[in-house]
């Protein structure tokens, strides 16, 4: 349909008569061969694009007849020739760009269509380096970046979902392309050719071991515009890598609302918690912090214990498991208010009970991520990024000393690991109490470690009341600290609480002070000598 009489078209409209199609990824590219065959564009292709165009039933004119210059080189020398970079580049209506096109014989390209080589998803599957070196794209990326820049008179289209809205301008304006979308088209072109090149440059410094490059490049791609930020006056987005950690980046919503900036920050938090332990488990999560975190001979067995740490904070909260999820924990979860449920999977009685709360999101990952897998953390601060190593670490058995002059008896010595475990998750300063393979109290993000252990203390109390028991959970319990007690009233708190044994890094100025504490008390205390401060 042409443009309406009454409104006149666009004063910056630029016909297609000549484009250049080479793509990797073919999909939808019959009906855009179609389409632009539809408004007598002549099209240059390549290789395996050219043969799905002749498929289509669509003329396509080789590139190599089109230059006089075969393919060479196994295809990595094809376009890179001045008969088309010069049909590219060159100025329209400038006089000394057109008469040297026209000297040359180059006649202009109005429409570049380009995908590049799947360098990311080559990466992602594990092939040996060489294969992914082959799969660096030079050719496109060059063609990319010279139809972009000349997006005053060149259209560039670099993913077949953009596809769509080029064939409606065509439709809308007879053949030609409005400068917006031009310009549009442009600044994805640019964006997708700086992600490429970032996921390049990341794979050589991960094969140099340098996590740490003189450049820090990052991309992502725009999965989903939310609703708000962490609060609604905020605005946010939710990008993805191409290598994606297995989590709520590669997760598929299997039901429920929209997921918030806030519901992701949390499933984050309370997925990369669980892949923690071998044995089924369950964590909940509430404000990135955890509020309960269990191990158990069954899902639903670990849920309610991880529940009963603080059932108060569990309303509304996350849900993370590593174990496909079957019905009797899905219906536990179901009973209170919850947000957001990420496992590896979920069989169908378990799907069949979360059906019925409809607001309920529920992510299915497919695998559980490697704690232990190497990685940057990164976050931003004003005019810069902080970037580290993720904090693999994990304390075994053989890593404890011992430094009081009781031993932990094998129970508590396992709780202890799980303590210190879930501290390691915990924003600081963090104390968790834990006993029989579950936290009985959690404090978080204190500014003294002190207040930490009171405020857990007093959440394993209030826990206690609610559930008509005579005493907190605390009592008999052990206690884990994510850094060294930097006085012995933090330990003193955690001993009044009811803890048998301690678990920290040690490494603090008083350690002996705090070691004769414990000693006086009549409790175990193991060193780590590891730290696990979670800011």
């Amino acid at each position: 349909m042409s443009a309406s009489p009454s409104v006149p078209p666009p004063a910056d409209l630029m016909p297609i008569r000549r484009a250049l199609i080479s793509v990797s990824d073919k999909s939808e590219i019959e009906t855009l061969a179609r389409a632009l065959h539809g408004h007598d564009v002549t099209i240059l292709s390549t290789g395996g694009t050219a043969r799905a165009i002749e498929a289509a039933g669509v003329p396509v004119t080789e590139v190599s007849d089109h230059t006089g210059f075969p393919e060479m080189l196994d295809g990595r020398v094809k376009t890179l020739h001045p008969t088309i970079h010069g049909g590219i580049l060159g100025l329209r209506g400038h006089p000394e760009h057109e008469a040297a096109m026209h000297e040359h014989g180059i006649t202009p390209i109005d429409l570049v269509v380009v995908n590049l080589y799947p360098f990311e998803s080559t990466v992602a599957r594990g092939a040996d380096p060489s294969t992914c070196v082959e799969n660096i794209d030079i050719g496109g990326p060059a063609l990319i970046r010279a139809a972009a820049k000349n997006h005053g008179a060149v259209s560039v289209v670099t993913d077949p979902e953009d596809y769509s809205a080029l064939i409606a301008d065509l439709k809308e304006y007879d053949g030609q392309v409005t400068l917006g979308l031009r310009r549009h088209l442009a600044g994805l072109a640019f964006a997708r050719t700086a992600a490429y090149d970032a996921a390049i440059a990341r794979w050589f410094s991960e094969q140099s071991g340098d996590p740490f490059p003189r450049h820090m490049v990052a991309a992502g791609r725009l999965k989903q515009i939310l609703r708000y930020g962490e609060n609604p006056h905020q605005k946010a987005a939710f990008y993805v890598h191409g290598l994606a950690r297995p989590g709520v980046a590669s997760a598929r919503q299997v039901q429920g609302k929209e997921l918030s900036f806030n519901n992701l920050n949390d499933t984050d938090a309370a997925f990369e918690l669980v892949s923690e332990f071998s044995e089924p488990a369950v964590v909940i999560v509430k404000h990135a912090n955890p509020c309960g975190v269990a191990v158990g001979e069954t899902l639903a067995d670990a849920y309610q214990r991880a529940l009963a740490c603080d059932p108060v904070s569990a309303f509304g909260g996350i849900v993370a498991v590593n174990r496909a999820l079957d019905r009797d924990c899905a219906e536990s979860i179901t009973r209170i208010f919850t947000e957001v449920v990420i496992a590896p999977d979920a069989d169908d009685h378990a799907r069949a009970v979360f059906a019925a709360k409809k607001n309920l999101r529920l992510l299915i990952t497919g695998v559980m991520p490697d704690p232990e897998a190497p990685g940057l953390s990164v976050r931003s601060v004003a005019g810069g990024l902080l970037a580290q190593t993720r904090d693999t670490g994990r304390v075994t058995e053989a890593d404890l000393r011992v430094v009081t002059r009781r031993a932990p008896t094998d129970a508590e010595l396992s709780d202890l690991l799980l303590a210190f475990r879930v501290c390691k998750h915990v924003k600081s300063n963090a104390i968790v109490y834990a006993r029989n393979g579950a936290t009985v109290g959690i404090g978080a993000g204190q500014m003294s470690r002190v207040d930490s252990a009171r405020i857990a203390a007093r959440k394993a109390l209030d826990a206690a009341e609610a559930a008509g028991q005579e005493e907190p959970a605390t009592q008999g319990s052990v206690v884990a600290s994510d850094a060294f007690f930097p006085f012995s009233d933090g330990l003193t708190a955690a001993v009044e609480a009811g803890a048998t044994a301690v678990i920290q890094p040690g490494g603090s100025v008083r350690d002996e002070e705090v070691i004769a504490a414990a000693d006086e008390a009549g409790i175990a205390m193991v060193f780590t000598g590891m730290r696990h401060f979670r800011h």
